[in-house]
């Protein structure tokens, strides 16, 4: 198996891996049913593995320890360039990640460990990139227009081929490269920031604003202060504009 998938590179080698694991594992299968009662009597009376396990065992040292970074990096390759907006197999991505899970005997380890902290780790590089590009040159509600469509992004992939326990840590990496490492510089933003959009009375950008920054920790505490520096000056200006009425009279 590993000779074949070495030969082979990307998404070519990730279905090479999904078509030669899909083998093994109906190899083993028909093995264990063919020696059903070898495993049932032989081996379990000498405390020996599983057949199944035996050939899962197998699979994991003889090719899945030799893969795991190749696969890994095609995959995370595909996922961001998902995220550009090319279309990708999405069942493919599913099936390798699912491997990952079952090579460890449905346990996340190997997952854990050998794909999401690297996806993990891409995942706030790529969003880091992107916020140091948008804080420059877009105004505070197309910023969260784009935060908030690409946070949707990720929930999405979530939904559709990473697993559910990854959803609060991915999220997590985003929101706070997107959200809370210029969250000052956002919200200040001179012409376009809370200021403004409150002065404007821009209802819309402002729920928006509100629905993004309630995600993070402390997120809504600028936004509080500088609301109460709104209203205490559109205070000021009211009593003023009624002083000077009064005084006009």
């Amino acid at each position: 198996v590993w000779p074949s998938l070495r030969e082979k590179h990307d998404e070519f080698m990730l279905r090479e891996l999904v078509e030669r694991w899909g083998n093994y594992k109906f190899m083993v299968g028909t093995f264990y049913r063919v020696s059903h009662s070898l495993d049932l009597y032989f081996i379990a009376r000498r405390s020996l593995p599983h057949l199944t396990e035996v050939g899962l065992t197998c699979f994991r040292e003889l090719v899945y320890q030799e893969s795991k970074v190749k696969v890994r990096d095609a995959v995370i390759s595909l996922i961001d360039q998902e995220r550009e907006g090319k279309q990708i197999d999405r069942a493919l991505v599913k099936n390798v990640l699912d491997l990952f899970m079952e090579i460890c005997m449905e346990q996340m380890d190997y997952y854990k460990n050998d794909f999401e902290a690297a996806l993990l780790k891409d995942s706030a590089a790529y969003y880091s990139r992107k916020a140091s590009k948008w804080i420059l040159e877009d105004s505070c509600p197309d910023y969260m227009l784009k935060a908030e469509e690409y946070l949707q992004r990720e929930e999405d992939r979530v939904s559709h081929y990473l697993p559910p326990s990854s959803e609060p840590m991915l999220l997590e990496k985003v929101q706070h490269e997107l959200l809370s490492v210029y969250a000052s510089q956002l919200l200040e933003k001179e012409h376009s920031g809370c200021h403004a959009l409150l002065r404007d009375d821009r209802v819309e950008d402002l729920s928006r604003m509100f629905r993004l920054f309630s995600k993070i920790p402390n997120g809504l505490d600028p936004i509080t202060n500088i609301f109460e520096q709104h209203v205490t000056a559109e205070h000021t200006a009211f009593v003023k504009q009624v002083e000077d009425a009064a005084d006009s009279k």
